[in-house]
């Protein structure tokens, strides 16, 4: 009879699927409008496919606004989270209340991947890329792993996802999270044919999903009496262009959804944005990234510098012609950057294109789950700053090749200041005639945290007057600054009495030898999986 009862515990289990938007309570307006619109794809695929298989599933998400002890169900069997970095902590302190009541806990998404070897100390199982096969094996028998967790990776991404429909009583949960703007994530492809070092699917090979399918998704969609808006997962929508706005025309009338994409200044010359305006796309998010590289997907050739400067600005101004919100990504700290010129070229850019929502990060080392970041670890130049402080404005992680730490804090905060002075803030909304970016970029300016009274300023106060600052990114010491501890502390709240001993030991007092946040990604893996 035991033996029959486990049998059947093992073919109906109790799963948890918490996704982990934010790591520590909010009460940002900003937060409440764009958070619940966050949530990653994956742990509603991965919802699905548990339900397939004949269990259980409790899907949440927490977005800093929800009571995490009474979100999370607390007769689990198993538990999956995910999360990015940033929010690691809250993962791991959540993971270790729930093995101390033998709950089995299993960590994927972008931290799983960018650190697997850290995330095993804390979790039974760690995810790289993952099917439904990989979900029904761990499944069968998910025995705890106290000593270190097990890594588990299929060969590839997944040919086919669950379809909206299919994940559609999860993604009304987050729907029903917010009041103003109604996002659902949709993916067309997986992995990216371009390849930027520094990004994590760089090396994952560019595989688009079944258009028939996408088709299904929309259709569905538009039969909803209230549309929700349509982001697009996909690293860069629509290197397939003409395919992919067919397959919207043929299953959208004309103005039903409306959609937001992330994509190349290389894909959206004027014949494209006047078909993306007729399909009512009002969001677009294309990568700059650098003045003096990167040039392969924004089509600019052998342009940079002051050239490439007019040339994209020129550019962004006729997308904003037809749709109504840009935002353009910049990242600082390159090794082909020095002096003031790349914030200089940035402010400038500015100038020429008001409407624009400019949004600046640092380049930052996520484990070694992308070239450049093996590249910054072969050579010694990853600083170990604590998880919370990796969103590319509170933590720099990389040592600058041609600045110091103060110096290149000093140039991004004046930059930061001066893209959300009440002169920018101004000339941005008067460029913007639609109602969502005017508003939208109101609020971002207002909650942005950068320039002199924010992160980036902050930051480079600290790092001029804080012995402990000067100490922990000179080399000297591997003991984080207490600036540092103390904020985790505070912003944890009681989670923070349930991080694992060994990440208070590392917060208190640094850590000598190898460390597991620099250890090989997944290294069972094969090579292509392996790099995501």
């Amino acid at each position: 009879m035991q033996l029959s009862l486990q049998g059947l515990r093992r073919r109906s289990l109790r799963v948890g699927i918490l996704d982990l938007v934010a790591g520590e309570p909010t009460k940002s307006l900003y937060a409440r409008i764009t958070n619940p619109n966050r949530t990653s794809f994956m742990p509603q695929a991965i919802a699905v496919w548990a339900e397939q298989l004949g269990h259980t599933v409790r899907y949440m998400s927490y977005t800093g606004f929800e009571d995490l002890q009474k979100e999370i169900p607390q007769d689990l069997d198993v538990l999956f989270i995910s999360c990015f970095t940033q929010n690691a902590y809250a993962a791991y302190a959540i993971s270790n209340q729930f093995r101390q009541k033998g709950v089995v806990t299993v960590i994927g998404g972008p931290h799983a991947r960018s650190y697997a070897e850290d995330s095993r100390q804390y979790f039974d199982y760690v995810l790289g890329l993952t099917d439904k096969e990989l979900i029904r094996e761990l499944l069968e028998d998910p025995r705890p792993n106290p000593g270190e967790g097990r890594l588990l990776a299929a060969a590839r991404q997944p040919r086919e996802l669950p379809s909206v429909r299919e994940r559609w009583k999860f993604i009304e949960v987050n729907l029903a999270k917010t009041k103003f703007i109604r996002v659902v994530q949709m993916i067309g492809s997986l992995g990216c044919p371009y390849t930027c070092s520094f990004c994590i699917d760089s090396e994952i090979d560019y595989q688009p999903l079944s258009y028939d399918h996408i088709r299904e998704d929309l259709a569905f969609l538009a039969s909803q009496p209230k549309p929700p808006m349509v982001g697009w997962y996909d690293p860069n929508f629509g290197v397939r262009f003409d395919e992919y706005l067919d397959v919207i025309e043929s299953s959208v009338p004309p103005g039903r959804i409306a959609f937001g994409a992330e994509s190349t200044l290389s894909i959206l010359n004027e014949k494209n944005v006047q078909r993306l305006k007729k399909n009512n796309f009002v969001i677009m998010l294309p990568g700059v990234e650098s003045w003096f590289e990167f040039n392969g997907k924004s089509k600019q050739g052998k342009n940079e510098g002051l050239e490439k400067v007019r040339s994209v600005a020129d550019q962004v101004n006729m997308i904003l012609r037809h749709l109504p919100y840009v935002q353009t990504n910049h990242i600082f700290g390159l090794d082909t950057e020095e002096g003031t010129e790349p914030f200089e070229l940035t402010k400038k850019f500015i100038d020429l294109a008001p409407g624009v929502y400019p949004n600046f990060n640092f380049i930052t080392a996520f484990g070694n789950s992308a070239p450049l970041n093996r590249q910054y670890l072969s050579e010694g130049r990853v600083v170990d700053v604590p998880f919370p402080f990796l969103d590319g404005t509170s933590g720099l992680n990389v040592r600058p090749k041609n600045y110091s730490f103060e110096d290149l804090y000093r140039n991004i905060s004046e930059l930061g200041a001066y893209a959300h002075s009440p002169r920018k803030i101004w000339q941005r909304f008067k460029a913007n005639t639609h109602p969502l970016p005017r508003w939208m970029n109101l609020i971002r300016a207002v909650f942005a945290n950068q320039g002199w009274g924010g992160n980036f300023g902050t930051m480079h106060r600290l790092l001029k007057t804080d012995p402990e600052f000067r100490a922990f990114y000179g080399g000297h010491t591997a003991r984080p600054p207490s600036y540092y501890s103390e904020k985790i502390k505070t912003s944890l709240g009681a989670l923070y009495d349930s991080l694992p001993k060994r990440v208070l030991s590392y917060l208190e007092h640094g850590e000598k030898g190898p460390n597991p946040r620099f250890a090989n990604l997944l290294p069972a893996m094969p090579a292509a999986a392996a790099a995501g």
